[in-house]
C-alpha cells in the first residue's frame, strides 16, 4: 500500500506529527502551502487566519508535487482555526477532487477539535475516512508522548487497510 501524509502547518505543531507518521509508515510527505502566508507572530495572526476561515476564503497554494492518484492511503493533517480546518486545506480541497481513496484525519489544537473532522468529512465526500485523531499543543507540552501516540495511530490505521 502506497500511502502520503498531506498537511498544512502554521506553528509547526501539524509539522511536527506529520513527519512522525511519515517517518513511522514510510509514507511520502507533501506539505501544502500558501502563496501569501500570514505573518506568524502578535495578534493580527488571529485576526487575518479568523477572518480567512469566516469568511471561508481560499487563498491561492502552491502545486503539490505528488500524484494522488498513486496513493491508496492519504493521511490529511491540519490545525485547527475558529473550530475548523484552514483554509489552505479548503482551497486544496477545491482544488484537487480525491476520489475513492482511503483518507485519516488528524488536527493539532489548542484544547477542542470543534467541527474539523465534520467539516473535513463534507469536504471529502466519496472517500473512506479510516481514522481520526486530535493532538493537543504537542510542541508545548509532552510532545515525544503525544508524537508517539500519533505513530501508533498511524501504524494501526496501516495496519488495518493493508
Amino acid at each position: 500500500m502506497k500511502s502520503l501524509v498531506l498537511y498544512y502547518s502554521f506553528d509547526g505543531n501539524t509539522d511536527f506529527i506529520a513527519r512522525g507518521i511519515a517517518e513511522e509508515v514510510g509514507s511520502d510527505i507533501e506539505r501544502i502551502k500558501t502563496k501569501n502566508e500570514i505573518a506568524s507572530h502578535g495578534f493580527m495572526k488571529y485576526f487575518w487566519g479568523g477572518r480567512q476561515v469566516v469568511m471561508k476564503e481560499k487563498p491561492d497554494i502552491e502545486d503539490i508535487y505528488a500524484d494522488l492518484n498513486s496513493y491508496n492511503l492519504i493521511f490529511i493533517g491540519s490545525p485547527v482555526w475558529v473550530s475548523t480546518f484552514v483554509p489552505a486545506l479548503r482551497s486544496f480541497f477545491s482544488k484537487y477532487k480525491l476520489q475513492g481513496k482511503k483518507v485519516a484525519l488528524f488536527c493539532c489544537c489548542g484544547g477542542n477539535k470543534g467541527k474539523t473532522f465534520e467539516e473535513m468529512k463534507k469536504e471529502l465526500a466519496g472517500n473512506e475516512i479510516v481514522g481520526e485523531l486530535e493532538i493537543i499543543e504537542p510542541k508545548k507540552k509532552d510532545g515525544e508522548e503525544k508524537a508517539a501516540g500519533a505513530k501508533e495511530w498511524a501504524r494501526g490505521i496501516v495496519m488495518s487497510n493493508w
